[in-house]
């Protein structure tokens, strides 16, 4: 089994999951690419000490972009939309 942190890369922050995280309890994180939902569910149960309800994953497409004169592509990486059960909370700015 791989180790939690190579399931789980970073939580992704935009307005977007913001959002999904005031109203759904929905939070969004950046998973390894070979990552299934089981594993990150176990990985955020594990990690965080919450109890997960439901998960979706999707592949998110690299990006055609210019580096200079020459086009390159940026690699794929996966998303996954952790909704957790209710009364959990994860706050990722608490000190």
């Amino acid at each position: 089994m791989a180790e939690l942190h190579d399931i789980l890369i970073r939580p992704v922050v935009t307005e977007k999951s913001t959002r999904l995280s005031d109203g759904e309890n929905t939070y969004v994180f950046e998973v390894g690419l070979k990552a299934n939902k089981h594993q990150v569910k176990h990985a955020v149960e594990t990690l965080f000490g919450v109890r997960v309800a439901d998960v979706r994953t999707c592949i998110v497409r690299g990006k055609v972009k210019r580096f200079g004169r020459y086009t390159g592509r940026r690699s794929n990486w996966k998303k996954a939309y952790v909704r957790l059960a209710a009364g959990d909370t994860l706050d990722f700015f608490a000190s």
